[in-house]
């Protein structure tokens, strides 16, 4: 029947591609309603590629060990090159906090199945030869994390997609829902009116303003981030490069190599920079390449093709905003990803299929503790 559908999912990007496709995998008939002209073109387009099961909590590991299987197998699988690369995640640390925390952190990501290992200064110069010696204490290094292109990622989810017969309506942004008894019975857009038994807030940066229409308040506030590529080079180091040490401007940088040779780098502003603004910054390539030759001083002969800006859409903890609302019940939010939707998106795709089909596992459930939206956000992601 025409514009009546089992489920309508808002937002084309890194969580709602893998969501439709894994619902129509499973035989809902879906909508997608995109914004943007086209799939990825949202936060998915600005992402750098890395995707790490690195992170100090149950529920992201366990989502991002899930992607990382899905898209390490993806060539295999489809015969489709994604550039993944399994390069690994490293932490170097340069004072002996740093090292504490962050081998005290290993013992969280052990009891919850991450392979995750302390590497001395000798030991990562071989994974990371040059790397800056004065005042290294070690790296954590996380060899099973990796790399990947979020344009083929997104274009292949959206290809499989289709075929699997989702609907797609570009340029169609949604202006309201039509609510009774504590449902959404239909879904107003630009361009149309549809019916449907659930919907799937999947918008990005725009989670906040779909979760309005709903008269529901999601804590989700985007920040923006800045990141630049160089040209490509002979592969001379391993894994990514992450130095958490706060500085003049940013509280972080980190930089790879990616499977084409590129180098791709991005800073986390300190202050944080609020609001959606893509517009490039002039501050931007100078600090962080300060940052990045100070730590690893290869790659000054390298030559910057672009730089670009695009959003973290932050929650309060660095969590993101997963399940289904209590004012409006058949309403699934999958919001707040605070910069990690790339990599959270295959995982999270197949975990929210399971939450519309009502079909959640023991460890689902123990998995979207961490990302209860009425949860009192008292606790802090150590990576965010």
């Amino acid at each position: 029947m025409k514009n009546i559908y089992d489920i309508i999912v808002i937002g084309a990007g890194s969580i709602g591609l893998p969501t439709a496709y894994n619902l129509a995998k499973a035989g809902m008939k879906v909508l997608v309603l995109e914004a943007e002209h086209s799939p990825g073109q949202g936060n998915n387009k600005k992402a750098i590629g890395g995707v790490r099961a690195t992170h100090s909590d149950f529920g992201k590991i366990n989502v991002c060990l899930r992607s990382i299987e899905i898209l390490k197998n993806w060539q295999e699988e489809t015969g489709e090159d994604i550039g993944w690369l399994s390069n690994g995640y490293s932490y170097p640390a340069y004072n002996e906090k740093d090292a504490q925390e962050l081998q005290d952190l290993m013992k969280i990501q052990h009891s919850f199945g991450l392979n995750i290992k302390w590497l001395s200064p000798n030991e990562y110069s071989e994974i990371v030869p040059g790397i800056l010696q004065e005042y290294l204490q070690g790296s954590t290094y996380s060899p099973e994390d990796g790399s990947c292109s979020p344009l083929l990622v997104s274009a292949a989810y959206f290809e499989h997609s289709q075929k699997a017969g989702v609907e797609f309506h570009f340029q169609e942004r949604v202006t309201g829902f039509d609510i009774r008894a504590s449902k959404i019975n239909k879904v107003m857009t630009n361009k149309g009116i549809y019916s449907c038994a659930k919907v799937v807030n999947a918008a990005g940066s725009y989670a906040r303003e779909i979760g309005k229409l709903a008269n529901i308040d999601l804590p989700v506030f985007p920040e923006n981030h800045e990141a630049g590529i160089t040209e490509p080079v002979e592969r001379f180091f391993g894994p990514m490069v992450i130095d958490m040490r706060l500085a003049l401007g940013s509280a972080n940088f980190y930089f790879y190599q990616n499977n084409e040779g590129q180098i791709v780098f991005c800073i986390t502003p300190e202050p944080p920079i609020e609001g959606i603004d893509n517009r490039s910054t002039s501050v931007f390539l100078p600090m962080c390449s300060k940052r990045m030759l100070t730590i690893y001083p290869r790659l000054r002969n390298l030559k910057v093709r672009r730089t670009w800006r695009g959003q973290y859409p932050m929650t309060p903890d660095g969590f993101p905003l997963v399940g289904i609302m209590q004012e409006v019940e058949n309403l699934v939010n999958t919001v707040g990803m605070c910069g990690q939707g790339f990599m959270l998106g295959p995982g999270m795709g197949e975990l929210v299929t399971r939450i519309c089909l009502e079909s959640t596992t023991d460890k689902d459930l123990k998995i979207l503790e961490s990302f209860d939206p009425y949860r009192q956000f008292t606790s802090q992601e150590a990576f965010k």
